[in-house]
């Protein structure tokens, strides 16, 4: 890691953030939650929402604290006579400013005022609800899921093991916010998957880049699940994934971004639980190709730009791998949680 960005996140460390909130974007009364955030697993880092501050303003940028305030970045900056590097409405232009935002946003914390909103009375968006390109995704990239799909897998032709991570893409109109509703079409599909994952987003451009500096690269890490209709993947346009992984508003992600240094990947789980039973629950240190690696092969002759969103692949305890298969309905809540990270919930409807 280049000095500068280490010294920007040991700066973020005075201002580390936590918080509890609740949705209201787009959810029935009933459906609203408060959530506890745990204790971010990395010594630095900054939790960064995108958000409304009332139904019907303009979405901003805003740290949670740890009593459950936001800090409205672009209100605070302007308070303290600060010039921000960055377009405080947009985290893409957030993460490619890099260290120098960093900094800022620790002085915007640390200084911050006390006329601060609770986050009960805010509206959680995605933290990049229009992604620049398709969300880049890795499949397989736990053996225990691999081994699980193999007997109720369409395609019987992949027997060994991938010596390379499996890549694909989810297309921009995935995306959808941390307590959105995932829309269900039983006119088109009625095998409706679960797949937690831990998301990282990109935070300078790159391309060819090493094993060694791809760390470097990372902007931070959200919670995502990769939703998929099942029986488009398997069966409908020859077994190709993309129709499949891609329906409208499948692919919840947030609550929030933690910076790179607030986020110990050791000391990470990937979490699903629907209608509060536990579906998967697996350690980062159990992903097979780890995050360099997925990061060196994505950007072989590819350019990664700041904002790219990469996907790092789900566990075992997928619904089209039970016996008998389970697969989600109407009214079922999704819950995904990335411990350290974050916990997104999603009612199908």
């Amino acid at each position: 890691m280049d000095t500068n960005r280490r010294d920007a996140l040991k700066l973020g460390a005075s201002a580390a953030v936590s918080g509890m909130f609740i949705s209201s974007a787009m959810a029935a009364p009933g459906d609203q939650q408060t959530i506890s955030v745990q204790p971010m697993t990395g010594k630095a880092g900054l939790r960064i929402a995108n958000y409304l501050p009332q139904m019907g303003a303009t979405s901003r940028l805003g740290l949670v604290t740890n009593d459950g305030l936001m800090v409205d970045i672009p209100a605070e900056a302007k308070r303290q006579k600060i010039e921000l590097s960055f377009d405080p409405t947009s985290m893409i232009s957030l993460a490619a400013s890099g260290n120098r935002a960093l900094v800022e946003l620790a002085t915007i914390f640390k200084n911050r005022g006390s006329n601060l909103v609770s986050v009960n009375n805010v509206v959680l968006l995605s933290p990049i609800p229009k992604p620049q390109s398709n969300i880049y995704c890795v499949g397989w990239n736990y053996l225990d899921h691999f081994e699980e799909g193999m007997q109720t897998r369409e395609d019987k032709s992949v027997k060994e093991y991938p010596k390379v991570p499996v890549l694909f893409t989810k297309g921009t109109q995935t995306m959808n916010g941390p307590f959105d509703s995932i829309p269900y079409d039983a006119s088109y599909s009625t095998a409706i998957d679960w797949e937690a994952e831990l998301a990282l987003v990109i935070g300078k451009k790159g391309k060819n880049i090493s094993e060694e500096n791809a760390m470097d690269y990372v902007f931070g890490y959200s919670a995502y699940n990769d939703t998929t209709a099942r029986d488009v993947q398997q069966k409908r346009h020859s077994g190709q994934w993309f129709k499949g992984k891609s329906l409208d508003g499948h692919g919840p992600m947030g609550p929030w971004i933690v910076t790179a240094g607030g986020v110990n990947l050791d000391d990470t789980r990937i979490i699903c639980k629907v209608n509060g039973v536990q579906k998967q629950n697996a350690s980062y240190k159990q992903m097979y190709f780890k995050i360099p690696v997925i990061i060196s092969e994505l950007s072989r002759s590819l350019t990664l730009l700041p904002g790219d969103i990469i996907a790092t692949g789900t566990p075992s305890g997928v619904g089209f791998s039970r016996k008998p298969p389970e697969f989600l309905r109407p009214g079922d809540m999704m819950e995904t949680e990335i411990t350290g990270v974050g916990i997104i919930r999603n009612k199908i409807a």
